[in-house]
């Protein structure tokens, strides 16, 4: 999923929640910011009920507090939900990752290889959005040529706290050359046909980032719960 371009808008409410979203997932605004159906309505320049619909929804997923009464505040993340998350996707990836080792196809693999000459360049770059982009889009591709792009789907649901540790990593710690290179080792395994070691790489990829969650809560303690 493509969190910081505009997908196709419906209705005005989409945009706003799309937007919401993307801001808050790409860190522009903050774990613990508060913010107003009456600011958000002005910037947007809407009526406030797209927004406080908007509102709603994103206190569903998990990324807004809505305290009546009180207001409404970006929510912190809360690490519990982070390690429940990289569970599930360790799992679902680690199934996915032994099929592409039997079975991937050349356009498939064509388009990691891609992928990678396109992260080679954002280290360069030091885009972190955009690195976070070219990394889900470097998995999506594996589920895709497994066919199992529901299952990608299925991970996109339960990954919003993850992802939000995952793009703080990225924008604090611009030294990517871990990350570029476990992905060129998952795409060595898939082209040699090696599910143990594929699966091992992906394992060891996704929990990366948890040595870092203490780091990260010590330098931005309001960021967490």
């Amino acid at each position: 999923m493509d969190y910081f371009k505009k997908p196709l808008i419906s209705s005005t409410r989409d945009a706003v929640y799309h937007t919401l979203k993307a801001q808050i997932l790409s860190l522009s605004l903050l774990p613990g910011a508060t913010i107003s159906e009456k600011e958000m309505s002005v910037s947007f320049n809407v009526s406030r009920t797209p927004v406080r619909e908007s509102f709603v929804q994103l206190a569903q997923e998990g990324l807004l507090d809505i305290y009546p009464q009180r207001g409404t505040v970006v929510s912190r993340i809360d690490l519990e939900l982070v390690d429940e998350a990289r569970f599930i996707r360790e799992h679902l990836e680690s199934a996915v990752i032994r099929l592409a080792c039997h079975s991937f196809p050349e356009e498939s693999l064509r388009l990691l290889q891609m992928n990678l000459a396109s992260q080679k360049v954002c280290m360069d770059e030091q885009d972190f959005k955009k690195m976070f982009e070219l990394d889900e889009e470097f998995h999506r591709t594996i589920f895709e040529g497994c066919q199992k792009i529901n299952t990608w789907a299925v991970i996109g649901q339960i990954n919003v706290h993850l992802n939000r540790t995952r793009m703080l990593r990225l924008a604090t710690d611009h030294h990517w050359d871990e990350l570029y290179a476990q992905h060129g080792q998952i795409v060595e395994a898939i082209k040699e046909q090696q599910p143990d070691k594929a699966e091992r790489l992906i394992r060891a990829h996704l929990q990366v980032g948890i040595s870092d969650q203490a780091l990260l809560k010590e330098k931005f303690p309001t960021y967490f719960k």
